[in-house]
């Protein structure tokens, strides 16, 4: 078991993970919006959006000009599903990566219509150039805990998935429990052994919050050595292709219970929460996380 660590980094993910799924198209003067109060409250990582079809996810139709008007502040991740993705990525001045695969077949072929297999075998020569021309590249690994059609996941059969994009040269691992199912034991367990087998690579954490198990989730990979967590204010998520997915796990609150730990993350709550309160008039459900609840009724 690891010492807790003196800081942690959060990677804001609800511009794009949060917003993904949203009912409501949040117009990209809003998100521009969003994304600078998300940055003036200290945000230094932050997943803007994702180069998508729109016809699937019409959400993110906006991303080139969420790219283009965006402030470069640290590392700004942009998801990209193929070589489409990428390249227009690259060609909006996007300068971090982030590809993604399900362990899960079934997820997978919901996803992308494409097993993990084929998936990895697309994905292979773009992260392999993608390293080459000197782009970060960070893997989401999505159900890497459970599926919402296959189950528990083997977790050999996660760290084996992550071994590969190692090979491959990524920068960094997202591992992600998508549907909130997984607890704090399979959490410690997982990330224990991924911290292990891989030294070297930046490890995140990904919890989605579906059965309120994500802050003990987040709690266990700290002990297990884990200091990057993804996270989305106001608790803003879900996945169009996992049912029953609920949001991610809220950034305010794991950033609050961060601080209660002494543990810095150089986000600041009150700056934090006054980005929410941007975003909260044009998504579909009031948000109702326990810290930006509680700096409502302050207000």
């Amino acid at each position: 078991m690891f010492s807790l660590p003196k800081t942690a980094t959060i990677i804001e993910v609800g511009p794009r993970d949060g917003l993904q799924n949203e009912a409501r198209i949040v117009n990209t003067e809003d998100k521009l919006d969003f994304i600078k109060a998300l940055q003036q409250s200290g945000i230094q990582e932050m997943e803007l959006t994702s180069f998508v079809s729109p016809k699937w996810v019409p959400q993110m139709a906006d991303a080139r000009d969420i790219v283009a008007g965006a402030k470069k502040v640290g590392r700004q991740f942009v998801l990209t599903p193929n070589e489409r993705g990428i390249n227009s990525a690259m060609e909006a001045g996007a300068e971090s990566i982030a590809v993604f695969v399900g362990v899960s077949n079934s997820f997978n072929k919901k996803n992308i219509n494409k097993t993990t297999d084929q998936s990895m075998e697309t994905l292979k020569p773009l992260i392999i150039k993608a390293k080459q021309d000197g782009v970060f590249v960070r893997a989401c690994i999505s159900t890497a805990f459970h599926c919402p059609f296959e189950g528990k996941i083997d977790p050999q059969k996660t760290i084996d998935l992550c071994q590969k994009f190692v090979d491959w040269g990524v920068d960094e691992l997202s591992v992600a429990d998508t549907i909130g199912l997984a607890n704090p034991q399979e959490s410690h367990e997982l990330f224990s052994q991924l911290k292990r087998q891989f030294p070297q690579v930046l490890i995140a954490a990904h919890f989605h919050d579906t059965r309120r198990m994500a802050l003990a989730n987040a709690y266990a990979a700290l002990l297990a050595g884990i200091d990057r967590f993804d996270a989305s204010a106001g608790g803003l998520g879900g996945c169009p292709f996992a049912p029953g997915a609920t949001g991610n796990v809220a950034s305010e609150d794991l950033i609050h219970m961060f601080q209660r730990m002494g543990i810095d993350t150089g986000v600041d709550l009150d700056e934090l929460c006054k980005a929410i309160a941007l975003i909260e008039p044009h998504v579909s459900n009031e948000l109702q996380t326990g810290m930006y609840t509680l700096y409502k009724n302050r207000k």
